[in-house]
């Protein structure tokens, strides 16, 4: 997979881009158990790309290396290989990043260096089964005791849960109705009251519940703040979710050009027909498009530009739904081969569909970005 040549990337990028593309080789091209162990292969990689120094690009300065280019980048580059990669590369950013910008300097000191190396795993707990997109819905509890919080309720569809050294977590700790009245915490992986469980999935996805019970708990910023700490967080990795859709449509697209150059109907090969050749075209245009938006996203976005959670949006929006139809047309140029468990473009069949729902639904984005058009309108 090459990097296009863009001029909202810098020289830094593309040596990030290379690192990336040595690490997949190495550690990811064939790696065995992601689909039948994502949970047990996420430590694992954590550890991985730590060793190769990739997790800084998931930890904001002065800790680490990120941005929204780079981390677009990164994604791109892991999903190609590994979806399973780049969700343990998210979760450590989602980590990071509220706790970068709201964390005490002990918070910080203690966390952001160890998640920067690979030491420690990080974990984003936001999702409940009852507040999912909502995020003023969650019902998990904080009460307070002495300097302490205690958390009680269940976070599910939290990446790498399993093994997490912290977890960031939103809970209600206040009498504020919706938003202000839920606040985010830092809960140790070590401490006690807490029960991760797995989840399977259709995508070698490695999410689990989490089932707090009185589990302690430090408050991460100000009591009130946590959701739009945890929006922040996601509109900042946004364009970094669309590289990562981008990254596994490329795959997609480099598993149908091979294939069909080598297989061969009715006398010669499947990329000699008309139809086959037109298929290629628009799914190449496509991903090229969803790619241009992304960096741009990504380019406005550590600009500091005002439209750059518009621009997100649109980019994740855009991407992710880009990936499912040139994964489709993967599936449906590979024929009955397409449809083999554990064939190349099957899997990310399952993975694109994924992909539409973590990080923001495509509906919800939908709604985000028109209530934006719109208010700039009026």
């Amino acid at each position: 997979m090459a990097l296009p040549l863009d001029p909202h990337l810098e020289e830094r990028h593309r040596e990030l881009a290379g690192r990336v593309r040595e690490f997949g080789e190495r550690h990811l091209r064939g790696a065995a158990g992601d689909e039948e162990d994502p949970s047990g292969r996420a430590a694992e990689v954590v550890a991985q790309l730590g060793e190769a120094g990739l997790l800084s690009w998931a930890v904001p300065p002065p800790f680490g290396a990120l941005d929204a280019r780079s981390a677009l980048v990164a994604r791109e580059g892991l999903a190609y290989y590994s979806l399973l990669a780049e969700a343990v590369f998210s979760a450590q950013a989602l980590a990071a990043h509220p706790l970068a910008a709201a964390g005490s300097d002990v918070q910080r000191g203690r966390w952001l260096p160890a998640l920067a190396d690979g030491t420690a795993a990080g974990a984003l707990a936001v999702t409940e089964p009852e507040a999912g997109s909502d995020l003023a819905a969650v019902r998990t509890l904080a009460e307070r005791d002495g300097a302490l919080f205690r958390l009680t309720g269940v976070k599910t569809w939290v990446t790498a849960a399993r093994d997490a050294r912290v977890y960031v977590t939103l809970a209600r700790s206040g009498d504020g109705e919706g938003a202000r009245g839920v606040s985010l915490f830092l809960v140790d992986g070590g401490a006690p009251g807490l029960d991760v469980r797995p989840l399977e999935t259709m995508a070698a996805l490695p999410v689990q519940d989490l089932r707090l019970d009185a589990a302690p708990a430090v408050l991460l910023g100000e009591e009130g703040q946590g959701v739009r700490l945890v929006q922040r967080a996601l509109e900042s990795l946004r364009p970094g979710a669309a590289g990562a859709a981008c990254g596994l449509a490329a795959r997609a697209l480099e598993a149908t050009v091979r294939h069909a150059l080598t297989r061969r109907q009715y006398g010669r090969p499947l990329a000699g027909f008309q139809a086959t050749k037109m298929a290629l075209a628009d799914m190449h245009a496509e991903l090229e498009a969803a790619r241009r938006l992304a960096l741009h996203a990504a380019w406005l976005a550590d600009s500091g530009r005002d439209e750059a959670p518009r621009e997100s949006a649109a980019a994740r929006l855009v991407a992710a739904e880009t990936a499912g139809r040139v994964v489709d047309r993967a599936v449906q140029l590979h024929g009955a081969l397409g449809l083999v468990r554990g064939s190349t473009v099957e899997r990310l069949y399952r993975e694109a569909r994924a992909l539409r729902l973590r990080e923001g639904t495509s509906e919800g984005l939908r709604l985000e970005l028109a209530g934006a058009i719109l208010k700039e309108s009026r």
